[in-house]
C-alpha cells in the first residue's frame, strides 16, 4: 500500500498520524509512506526521526484577528497546491490521509481533485475549520468522540476513537523506580502538553512547594521549552521536575492521578489507561475545543474540570487531595473511563483505509 499522510502543528495531530502509520506497517509490512507537513512546525523534526520520508510545504493558518494577513495565507495555499500535485504524481498513492492541522487543507483538497481516495480523522469533540471544510472532499471521516458525528455527513462518518489509545496500550511500562520514586507511594503526574505552557508552568512551579509533606509523590513535566527556566528552581523532595519523558504513556501506567490539558490525544491515552484526571483546558486554542473535549469526560464522571481562571491559592492542591486520597472516587472514575474506551481505534481506521483502497 502506498500512503501519503499529512498532519501538523502539534503533537495532538502528529502522534495520531504516527499511530496510523504504525498500524498500517503492522498489517501491510510492504507499505510505503510519504509524509507532507509544514516547513516550520514540530513534524519537520519528529517525522524524519521515525525514518519516514518527509516533504514540507510553506503554509499558514487563517488569521482571525487580522484578516488582511490572510491575503498572504491564500497565496501560500495556492502555491502549495502546485508542490503537492507534483509530490502526488511522483508518489502515486493508493490513499491520502489527513490527521489534522491546517497543512491538511491543500493536501486533501488536491488529492480529491486528482481522484485519489481520501480519509480524514478528527481528534477533538468539536472539529476545527480545516476538517469541516475537508469533509466534503474526503471519502471517509473518522471521529474520536461520538458527539463529533453530527458535524459531518453521516453516510461517510465512522466513530473510530483516537488511534493513540491503541498505541498507549502497547507502550512499554516505565516504573516509578526509573525516576527514583517510592514504588509504594501514590503518584501524581503533571503534564501541560507537548509544547508546555509558560503561564501554567509559572503557576505550577509556585504550587509545587505546597506538596511538601504530602503522602504522595509528584512528577512535573514542563515541556522542553521551559527546560532552562526549570534549572533556576528547587522543589520539595517528593517532587520530581523534568522537561520531558520519552515514553509518557509507559509512565502513565503507574500514575494514580494526572493533571493535564485536555488535548484530544492526551484524553485518548487517559481513557485507554484509565488514569483518573484533573483537566485544565487551554483557553488559547481555536473555538475553545479543549474545554469541549474535557466536558465530554466530565459529563460522564470520568474526569474533574478546573478552568485556568479558577487557579488561585491552593485550589489545585485541594482538588488533588480530594481525589487521590479517596479510593472509592478513584475506582468510580476508572470505571467511567473504561466505559468510554474503544480498544482497537487504530485498527478500525486502517480497516476503513483497506475498504477504500479495495483490500
Amino acid at each position: 500500500m502506498r500512503v501519503i499522510i499529512t498532519a501538523g502543528g502539534t503533537g495532538g495531530h502528529i502522534y495520531p498520524a504516527l499511530a496510523i502509520i504504525n498500524k498500517i506497517k503492522k498489517r501491510h509490512p510492504d507499505s510505503e509512506f510519504l509524509y507532507i507537513g509544514t516547513h516550520n512546525r514540530m513534524e519537520k523534526d519528529i517525522i524524519p526521526k521515525h525514518g519516514i520520508p518527509f516533504k514540507s510545504i510553506e503554509i499558514y493558518g487563517f488569521n482571525r484577528k487580522n484578516p488582511f494577513k490572510n491575503i498572504k495565507t491564500v497565496r501560500y495555499f495556492l502555491k502549495s497546491l502546485k508542490e503537492i500535485k507534483k509530490y502526488m504524481k511522483e508518489f502515486k498513492p493508493d490513499i491520502v490521509i489527513g490527521v489534522g492541522g491546517y497543512v491538511t487543507g491543500p493536501v486533501i483538497y488536491m488529492a480529491h481533485r486528482l481522484g485519489y481516495k481520501t480519509l480524514i480523522h478528527e481528534q477533538n469533540s468539536v472539529p476545527g475549520k480545516a476538517n469541516r471544510f475537508l469533509s466534503k472532499y474526503a471519502d471517509t471521516v473518522g471521529v474520536s468522540f461520538k458527539s463529533s458525528i453530527k458535524f459531518f455527513p453521516s453516510y461517510k462518518t465512522v466513530f473510530t476513537g483516537n488511534p493513540c489509545s491503541e498505541e498507549a496500550l502497547l507502550s512499554k511500562e516505565v516504573t516509578k523506580k526509573q525516576f527514583h520514586l517510592d514504588e509504594q507511594k501514590k503518584c501524581v503526574l503533571f503534564v501541560m502538553g507537548s509544547l508546555g505552557s509558560s503561564k501554567m508552568n509559572d503557576f505550577l512551579v509556585k504550587t509545587m512547594t505546597l506538596f511538601k509533606n504530602k503522602p504522595y509523590q509528584i512528577v512535573f513535566v514542563t515541556g522542553k521549552s521551559y527546560e532552562e527556566e526549570l534549572k533556576k528552581h528547587t522543589f520539595p523532595s517528593n517532587v520530581k521536575a523534568v522537561p520531558y519523558i520519552e515514553n509518557m504513556t509507559g509512565f502513565m501506567r503507574n500514575v494514580d492521578v494526572m493533571v493535564s490539558r485536555a488535548g484530544a490525544s492526551t484524553l485518548s491515552e487517559i481513557i485507554a489507561l484509565q488514569v483518573p484526571s484533573i483537566l485544565i483546558p487551554s483557553p488559547y486554542v481555536p473555538e475553545n475545543h479543549q474545554y469541549k473535549n474535557a466536558i465530554d469526560l466530565v459529563n460522564k464522571k470520568a474526569a474533574i474540570l478546573l478552568e485556568e481562571s479558577e487557579l488561585k491559592g491552593d485550589i489545585l492542591v485541594r482538588k488533588i487531595d480530594e481525589l487521590i486520597l479517596n479510593a472509592s472516587t478513584l475506582e468510580e472514575m476508572k470505571k467511567a473511563l473504561a466505559s468510554l474506551h474503544i480498544k482497537n481505534s487504530a485498527t478500525k481506521i486502517v480497516e476503513e483505509i483497506e475498504v477504500l483502497v479495495g483490500r
